[in-house]
């Protein structure tokens, strides 16, 4: 498949409106791994043809870290500048692949005018299956695997969405396994709070470690998330538990892209 991703100023210029904006995210956007997320996103919306265009490079951070760092003025700089780029273009409709954009522009934006429908991509992909746009054709590659979802603290306890990955997962011919830490009791896989970033405290282990010892419990080999973020200490954690790399850690977007041979 040829991916075309449009930007809202060629769409802008061309006279055309998207039915959808995709947010892409900073992890979306620089992080190599996150990349192939953004465009097996992308191919999602391509395939089904949804008409969506990206900012680009009028995107900016949607302030969340300085927020959560508790920097409140510089969060409403960032998040003014996006408000106004975002009704500059006459946006209504938005999805993004990371719960913390997710949660900012939904929750913490309207507060400051900036009133947008905004969705998870699993909640796209879970309608879109619904719908009979997706289906598992190529699901082989999964038969026999036992799949399990990471719940991200900002896409389940933070806004209550635990089924909407799960029954993207349901479609495929493989067992979806819990762990015993999941949906409203899950555990965070250890990015929060900018963990991600810092070195290791002596003595204590670390929370991505912990993870792992419900991946082991739950006999799962696959690790489905739908956090960037959550992508990156996941997979770091199964380094460390799993030498041959047996055990994948997916986005439910390339499980998607796959499970659809696109």
């Amino acid at each position: 498949m040829e991916l075309i991703i449009p930007t809202m100023a060629q769409m802008a210029a061309e006279g055309k409106q998207p039915d959808i904006l995709f947010w892409v995210g900073c992890a979306g956007s620089f992080d190599e791994r996150a990349q192939k997320i953004t465009r097996d996103i992308c191919k999602i919306l391509q395939h089904v043809n949804i008409s969506y265009a990206v900012l680009g490079t009028e995107e900016a951070c949607t302030g969340d870290p300085a927020k959560r760092a508790g920097n409140e003025f510089l969060f409403q700089m960032q998040a003014m500048m996006n408000i106004q780029v975002l009704d500059g273009y006459n946006i209504k409709k938005i999805v993004t692949g990371c719960p913390h954009c997710f949660n900012t522009i939904a929750n913490e934006y309207p507060g400051l005018g900036g009133n947008y429908e905004v969705i998870h991509h699993t909640q796209l992909i879970q309608q879109l299956i619904d719908e009979g746009k997706l289906k598992a054709e190529g699901g082989e590659s999964f038969k026999g695997r036992r799949i399990t979802f990471h719940d991200p603290c900002y896409l389940g306890r933070g806004n209550n969405v635990y089924e909407a990955p799960r029954r993207a997962l349901e479609v495929l011919d493989t067992e979806l396994v819990e762990m015993k830490r999941c949906k409203s009791n899950g555990l965070c896989c250890g990015a929060g709070g900018a963990q991600m970033f810092k070195e290791p405290e002596p003595g204590k282990k670390e929370i991505n470690d912990e993870r792992m010892l419900d991946v082991l419990e739950a006999k799962a080999n696959v690790i489905a998330s739908g956090c960037p973020f959550c992508m990156t200490m996941l997979s770091d954690g199964v380094k460390h538990i799993d030498k041959e790399q047996e055990i994948k850690v997916l986005d439910i977007a390339e499980i998607t892209v796959r499970a659809n041979g696109l």
